[in-house]
C-alpha cells in the first residue's frame, strides 16, 4: 500500500500586529527551498493590501509572491481581504460557512503537489473573530500547527502566549511553539535560558530567540514619501537611503548638529536655511566627523530660495516637503511601522539569515 504523504502545514501566529510573521515567514520559506521541500505561502485573510492585476491582494503575500516567484495561484494565496466596510457588512450579514469555504478551497488548490504551507495569520489569534474567522479558527479550519511569535521580555512574553495559547487550545489547534523576536542583543542568552524555562513549565517548545535589527526597521525616504503623501523637491536619485532616526530641527544650528547621525532625516520648517545648510554640509563633508543623513523634510508649506534651492539640488540629497506642520510630520513618522517590500534586498537577505541562525528549524520540521 503506497503511503500518503502528509502536508507539513504552519500557521504563523504572534501576540499582537507587526511582532515579525513575516520575517519568519521569509526566513522558513527559503530554508525549506534549500532543504528541496515543495512550500507555497497564504494568508488567508489579510488587512493591508496592494493592487496586482486588478485584484486586492494582501501586502505580505505580494512580497512573499515576488520574492519567491510564486504568483501563480496569487488570489487563493490571499483569499479574504478585508476592506473598508467589510466588518460591519458581515455583522449585519454574516455569511461564516461562505468565508470559511472560500479559505478552505484556495487552500486545497494551492497546496496539491506541495510538501509544505506557510500560513501566517494577521496579528493576535482573535483576530478576525468578529467575522467567525480568527487566527485560531483558520488554523483549526486549515488543519494547522501553530508558532506564536511574541516581543522580548520575560513575564509579558509568558502571559501574553498563554492568553494565545488559550485560544487555539479552544479551538483543537496544536501549537508547536513559540518565537521570540526582536530582543536586545546583550538580553539575548538571558531571555533564551529564562523564558526557555518558564515555556517549558507550561510544556510548550521554545523555538527560537531572535535579536533586534535596527536595519528592519528602517524605512526609506521613499517609503516614508509613499505614506505621508509628500512631495520631493529634489534628490530624487537618493530616495532609497535608509532612515534611522528622524530628529526634529527647531533649534539651533549648533545644538543641533550634535545631534546629527548617519541616516538621520530632519525635519524642519521651510524656512529655517540654517538648518538646512548644517544638513547639508553634514552630507557633502566626506572626512573627520562627516555625517551622511539620509534626508530633509521641509514643512509648512514653506521652500527655500532659488539660491538654496539650488545647493540643496547640487546636494543630490534627498529633500521632501509638505504643506503640514513640523510637528504633525514627525509624529506620523513615530508612529510607522515599515513593512518589508520586494525592493529591499537588504531586509529580505536579514531576515533569512536571522531564521536561519536563530531558529531550530530541525525542531520545527520533527514536530511537523
Amino acid at each position: 500500500m503506497k503511503k500518503v504523504k502528509q502536508l507539513k502545514n504552519i500557521f504563523i501566529s504572534a501576540i499582537h500586529q507587526n511582532a515579525g510573521k513575516t520575517t519568519i515567514s521569509l526566513g522558513l520559506f527559503k530554508i525549506f527551498q534549500e532543504r528541496k521541500i515543495k512550500t507555497v505561502f497564504m494568508k488567508p485573510v489579510g488587512q493591508e493590501t496592494v493592487t496586482y492585476e486588478e485584484m486586492a491582494i494582501d501586502k505580505d503575500t505580494y512580497l512573499i509572491g515576488e520574492v519567491y516567484h510564486c504568483k501563480k495561484h496569487i488570489k487563493d494565496m490571499s483569499p479574504i481581504t478585508v476592506g473598508r466596510g467589510f466588518t460591519e457588512k458581515y455583522i449585519l450579514e454574516p455569511q461564516k460557512q461562505q468565508l470559511q469555504d472560500k479559505i478552505f478551497k484556495a487552500f486545497q488548490t494551492i497546496t496539491k503537489g506541495k510538501d509544505a504551507i506557510i500560513v501566517e495569520g494577521t496579528g493576535h489569534a482573535g483576530v478576525g473573530s468578529v467575522f467567525d474567522c480568527s487566527n485560531a479558527d483558520v488554523a483549526a479550519l486549515l488543519g494547522s500547527k501553530a508558532i506564536i511569535v511574541s516581543g522580548g521580555g520575560i513575564g509579558r512574553a509568558i502571559d501574553e502566549v498563554m492568553l494565545n495559547k488559550a485560544l487555539f487550545d479552544q479551538c483543537k489547534v496544536p501549537v508547536l511553539g513559540v518565537i521570540i523576536n526582536k530582543v536586545l542583543p546583550d538580553k539575548l542568552d538571558k531571555i533564551k535560558s529564562i523564558v526557555g524555562k518558564g515555556l517549558e513549565r507550561k510544556g510548550i517548545r521554545l523555538l527560537g530567540v531572535i535579536p533586534e535589527m535596527e536595519m528592519l526597521s528602517a524605512p526609506t525616504v521613499e517609503q516614508i514619501r509613499e505614506r505621508l503623501d509628500l512631495r520631493v523637491f529634489s534628490g530624487e536619485e537618493n530616495l532609497r537611503a535608509r532612515v534611522q532616526n528622524a530628529i526634529v530641527a527647531a533649534m539651533e544650528p549648533y545644538n543641533m548638529i550634535g545631534h546629527l547621525r548617519d541616516g538621520a532625516l530632519v525635519i524642519t520648517s521651510g524656512d529655517r536655511v540654517d538648518n538646512m545648510l548644517v544638513a547639508v554640509s553634514s552630507y557633502l563633508l566626506q572626512q573627520g566627523r562627516a555625517v551622511k543623513v539620509a534626508g530633509l523634510i521641509l514643512t509648512g508649506g514653506l521652500t527655500p530660495d532659488h539660491k538654496i534651492a539650488g545647493l540643496l539640488k547640487d546636494s543630490r540629497i534627498p529633500v521632501l516637503y509638505s504643506e503640514q506642520d513640523t510637528y504633525t510630520i514627525a509624529a506620523a513618522i513615530e508612529n510607522m511601522t515599515p513593512k518589508i517590500q520586494k525592493t529591499d534586498h537588504d531586509k529580505i537577505l536579514e531576515a533569512r539569515r536571522l531564521v536561519k541562525d536563530y531558529v531550530n528549524v530541525n525542531m520545527i520540521l520533527e514536530n511537523l
